[in-house]
């Protein structure tokens, strides 16, 4: 069955594949995530909020981007961000972003509805009277939120976050639509320059399961010790 299946193209391959595809894939994870999870607590905040200035636009925002394809999105920040950076600034040409920071804010901005969401399910888990026993003590909604809500919040939805982080992980391939390096990318160009495109995608499949695997496995371990610990 591997009669023909070229190893060695792997292993020549590897530095490549984990030095400068993998690196760039794992960068773009941790920023997105940690821009997501901030803005997406700004965004879950809002959409419960009683004044409408907030939670209408929090609430429209959410569902347009849980609606559109991702790979969608990524083509409209990488044309249409520079033409309205630039229109904001009053530039006659649009302004240059370049790929990474346009995958950068692609990713945060998409993946910040789907945090958003989970936060809110976490903020809406704590029980109203821990908002109480907050302004009972003098706090305000925002000293409230941020020493006893959201705290709580982010133990209670952690496993459900680091889900959603590890799915942001596997989107990240995506990006191969702006023909940025990441570890599909990478593995996509060796795989067209030596003709070996059934090596160089499985060997990719395999390292995208592992580690998507192992850190599921983590999650659920996760979940489990604390749920123990309520």
């Amino acid at each position: 069955m591997f009669s023909g299946f070229d190893f060695d193209v792997i292993e020549r391959s590897l530095p490549y594949l984990f030095k400068e595809g993998m690196t760039f894939t794992l960068t773009l994870t941790a920023m997105a995530m940690a821009g997501g999870i901030v803005f997406g607590t700004l965004l879950a905040m809002a959409r419960l909020s009683s004044i409408p200035m907030f939670n209408v636009p929090a609430a429209t925002y959410v569902n347009l981007m849980r609606s559109v394809p991702l790979v969608l999105v990524i083509f409209w920040f990488y044309f249409l961000v520079p033409w309205i950076g630039g229109w904001i600034i009053g530039a006659r040409e649009p302004i240059q972003v370049g790929a990474f920071w346009s995958s950068v804010i692609t990713f945060t901005l998409f993946e910040a509805a789907y945090y958003a969401e989970i936060m809110r399910a976490g903020i809406q888990s704590i029980p109203r009277g821990q908002v109480s026993a907050g302004q009972a003590l003098g706090l305000n909604y925002w000293q409230t939120m941020g020493f006893v809500v959201l705290p709580q919040a982010f133990r209670n939805m952690l496993p459900v976050l680091l889900t959603q982080t590890i799915i942001l992980f596997q989107d990240t391939s995506l990006v191969y639509v702006l023909s940025i390096t990441d570890f599909l990318g990478a593995a996509a160009k060796i795989a067209q320059r030596d003709g070996r495109l059934v090596e160089m995608y499985l060997f990719v499949a395999v390292v995208y399961f592992i580690i998507s695997f192992s850190l599921s496995y983590g999650v659920k371990h996760l979940q489990q010790r604390i749920a123990i610990i309520r």
